[in-house]
């Protein structure tokens, strides 16, 4: 899975599409308010396991690794980012290869079968 920021909007053009999927980042209703209510701190207790699930929680993983970005390399980019989020997020594009993908949706039909 890859994250691409794509200020032009030509990544879609440019890619070969014949292993990957191209999705959006949808938005995520509460990741500003559990920042504003964290401090701005992903890494409390309570938050959800932004990595135990490929398939969701994009725009909460892509913040964190922005910020953890910002955070040990001082990136001018990275801040500019973070301070304009609902800006760039519309910008992101979420590169799913296509077989993972299946195996993932696979994984998940099996565990929800196994609490059933």
């Amino acid at each position: 899975v890859a994250y691409v920021l794509d200020e032009c909007d030509k990544f879609t053009a440019r890619c070969n599409l014949s292993m990957v999927e191209l999705e959006p980042i949808r938005s995520e209703d509460d990741l500003l308010e559990r920042l504003q209510h964290q401090g701005g701190d992903l890494e409390t207790k309570g938050k959800v396991d932004i990595l135990k699930s490929m398939t969701k929680f994009d725009a909460e993983r892509i913040y964190k690794l922005v910020q953890n970005h910002y955070n040990y390399t001082g990136s001018d980019k990275a801040k500019q980012i973070l301070d304009n989020w609902d800006v760039f997020l519309a910008k992101f594009v979420k590169v799913m290869p296509v077989d993972y993908r299946r195996a993932l949706v696979e994984i998940e039909k099996q565990k929800l079968e196994l609490v059933k």
